[in-house]
């Protein structure tokens, strides 16, 4: 019996250590990542763009169709961004956990203090957007933690600075 249980012990090490010496890539990441994006949010990673701007009291999260003509994915950017507004502000940030597989940076506070910060839904002609104010300095942190985060993982360009313009960076990229 005492065999048995040392074996087992030995393989599950093995397999640890196996697993250990071959991380998945940065691509692979990305990629499932973005996998996990497109079943969270309803909408393809390949037909959209994705922007996350930080601003002097918070920041914006941005997403617009590729081809003006994709009614589909503007609707689905729409409804998509509409819901995510409402719950971040009731404090549910389970779409961005599942999304990146864990608690994004700032999250736990911006948790905490969700009815300190206010979370704006728009329509723009290409999409939505959601605008992200707050007068709390910790919420404030917590707010640019969590995009500056975004803005790596999505692999947007998008400036990692606070800016004045909610327009944020036109010359970054996503896909």
């Amino acid at each position: 019996m005492r065999i048995k249980a040392i074996l087992a012990v030995l393989v599950l090490a093995s397999a640890i250590q196996a697993q250990q010496s071959n991380p998945q890539t940065t691509e692979q990441q990305h990629a499932a990542m973005m996998k996990r994006g497109d079943a969270g949010m309803g909408f393809s990673h390949e037909k959209t763009t994705h922007h996350f701007i930080l601003l002097k009291d918070g920041g914006a999260i941005q997403v617009s169709v590729n081809d003006s003509k994709d009614d589909t994915s503007r609707d689905h950017i729409r409804m998509h961004l509409s819901h995510v507004a409402e719950m971040f502000s009731a404090g549910n940030f389970n779409v961005p956990m599942f999304i990146h597989d864990t608690t994004p940076p700032g999250v736990p506070t911006m948790t905490k203090l969700h009815s300190e910060i206010h979370f704006q839904y728009q329509q723009t002609d290409s999409g939505a957007k959601i605008t992200i104010a707050t007068a709390n300095p910790k919420a404030l942190q917590a707010v640019y933690e969590f995009l500056r985060f975004q803005i790596d993982e999505h692999q947007t360009g998008d400036s990692l600075e606070i800016t004045n313009n909610a327009s944020g960076d036109a010359g970054s990229r996503d896909k």
